[in-house]
C-alpha cells in the first residue's frame, strides 16, 4: 500500500518524536499554573524558564531576550504594533513579499497616521538595493524585513539591510520563522548589524503549533498588544502553554543540532527535484538567489496549480499551491506578483518543501506521478481549447 508523502514542511512540520516525549508530563501530572508560589507551579516555572535557555542557546541569544508568544503572526504583530505605540507616527517600511501577518498590521498603522512603504524586490524576490537606499534616505522608524520567504525560499541579506536601517535610526524588525533548522541564525551578530528584534516559530521546525517567540532587543520599548498580570516582562500576559514551550525548546535544540547534516542531504534532494521539473518545462522561482535548501517554487505551462495540488493530493502527495489561501481571494501569489512573474504564470505556482523524513525514491516517484498528471491535464487543457 502506497503511503501519502508530506511535501509541505514550509507550512507545518511533524512533531519530532522527542519533542512530544518531553511535551507529554506537561499535558498531565505536570499542570501547575507558572505564576503560582507552590511546588506545582514552580515546577512549571523552572520548565518554562529550561525552554528559553534553550531557545536563546539555538539563534545566540541571551535568555532574556526570549518573549513567547502563541505563534509566529502574533509575534510580528506585537513587534510593528507595539513599537509604533511607543514613538511618534512616520515611515513604515515592510517589503512587498512579507507574509500577510507583517503586512496586514503595517496597513492597520497606515489607516492610524503612519506612512507605510513597500520595498521592492527584484525578479529573484531580493529587496532591490537602489530602492532600498531610496527609501532609507526617507529615514522610516520601523523596517521589517523576512529573513527567509515563506513561498520562493529565497534568503535576504539581513545583515547588510539592518545595517543601513540603523544608520537612519530605524528599528529593524526580520520575521525567521523559517529559517531555525534550515539555515545558521545567530542573532547576537544580527543584532550588533542592526537588528532589533526577530520571529521564529515552534511548528515551522519539528515542535508544536502554539508557541512561538519574538527575540527581542532590550532597549526597544513595546507597547504589549495583551494586557494582564505582567507575564514575559509585561509584554505578553496570559498563562503560559507550558507544554508547547517546552515541545518548543526541545525543538529548537533539536532542529540547530541537525542542521548541518540535514542540508547536504536536502540540497541533494532539490538538486533532484529541480532537474526533473526543468526536464518538464517548468519555470522555477527565485533560482538566482541564495534560497533555503528545501524549497522549490515552480509552475508548468497550461496546468493550474490549485488543480495540479488537488491532484497531487489524490495520487498521495501533500504540496501547495502559490494561490491565496482564502477561496473568497483566488488572486495569485502576492509574492510572484512583487517579483513581476506574469498573472498567468503565477496562477499555476506550485511549492514543494521537503522534510527531514523525505527520500530520494519519494521524489522520484513525485516526479514519476507528476509526469502523468501534468500530460493529462494539458491534454484536457487542449481538447477544452
Amino acid at each position: 500500500m502506497f503511503a501519502p508523502v508530506y511535501l509541505d514542511h514550509n507550512a507545518t512540520t511533524p512533531l519530532e518524536p522527542l519533542v512530544l516525549e518531553a511535551m507529554l508530563p506537561w499535558l498531565s501530572a505536570q499542570f501547575g499554573n507558572a505564576s503560582s508560589r507552590h511546588e506545582y507551579g514552580r515546577a512549571a516555572r523552572r520548565a518554562i524558564d529550561e525552554a528559553r535557555s534553550k531557545v536563546a542557546s539555538a539563534i545566540g541569544a541571551h535568555s532574556t531576550e526570549v518573549v513567547f508568544t502563541s505563534g509566529g503572526s502574533e509575534a510580528n504583530n506585537l513587534f510593528i504594533k507595539g513599537a509604533a505605540a511607543c514613538i511618534k507616527p512616520g515611515l513604515l517600511a515592510v517589503s512587498a513579499i512579507e507574509h500577510p501577518c507583517v503586512i496586514k498590521p503595517a496597513e492597520q498603522l497606515a489607516r492610524r497616521g503612519w506612512l507605510l512603504q513597500e520595498l521592492a524586490v527584484d525578479a529573484d524576490g531580493r529587496v532591490e538595493a537602489q530602492n532600498y537606499q531610496a527609501v532609507m534616505a526617507q529615514k522610516p522608524k520601523l523596517v521589517s524585513v523576512m529573513l527567509a520567504n515563506n513561498e520562493t525560499g529565497v534568503l535576504q541579506d539581513i545583515s547588510t539591510l539592518a545595517s543601513q536601517a540603523r544608520a537612519v535610526g530605524a528599528w529593524f524588525h526580520t520575521d525567521a520563522v523559517q529559517a531555525v533548522g534550515k539555515v545558521e541564525l545567530d542573532f547576537r551578530s544580527l543584532n550588533a548589524a542592526g537588528v532589533h528584534a526577530l520571529t521564529i516559530s515552534a511548528h515551522k521546525l519539528g515542535g508544536p503549533k502554539g508557541a512561538a517567540a519574538l527575540v527581542l532587543d532590550k532597549r526597544v520599548e513595546l507597547e504589549p498588544l495583551i494586557a494582564g498580570g505582567g507575564h514575559e516582562r509585561g509584554l505578553r500576559s496570559g498563562t503560559e502553554n507550558v507544554a508547547a514551550i517546552v515541545g518548543f525548546g526541545v525543538a529548537c535544540e533539536l532542529a540547530v543540532s541537525q542542521t548541518a547534516n540535514q542540508t547536504p542531504r536536502l540540497l541533494a534532494l532539490r538538486g533532484q527535484l529541480e532537474s526533473g521539473l526543468r526536464e518538464m518545462g517548468a519555470t522555477l522561482f527565485g533560482i538566482g538567489a541564495e534560497r533555503l535548501p528545501n524549497t522549490v517554487y515552480f509552475s508548468l505551462p497550461d496546468v493550474d496549480g490549485e488543480t495540479l495540488v488537488g491532484q497531487l493530493d489524490r495520487a498521495g502527495f501533500a504540496l501547495a499551491s502559490g494561490a491565496a489561501c482564502s477561496s473568497a481571494n483566488p488572486e495569485p501569489s502576492h509574492v510572484l506578483r512583487a517579483m513581476g512573474v506574469a498573472p498567468e504564470l503565477a496562477r499555476n505556482a506550485v511549492r514543494i518543501s521537503l522534510g527531514s523524513a523525505n527520500t530520494a525514491g519519494q521524489v522520484n516517484d513525485l516526479l514519476k506521478t507528476l509526469q502523468m498528471t501534468v500530460s493529462r491535464l494539458q491534454r484536457l487543457t487542449a481538447i477544452a481549447v
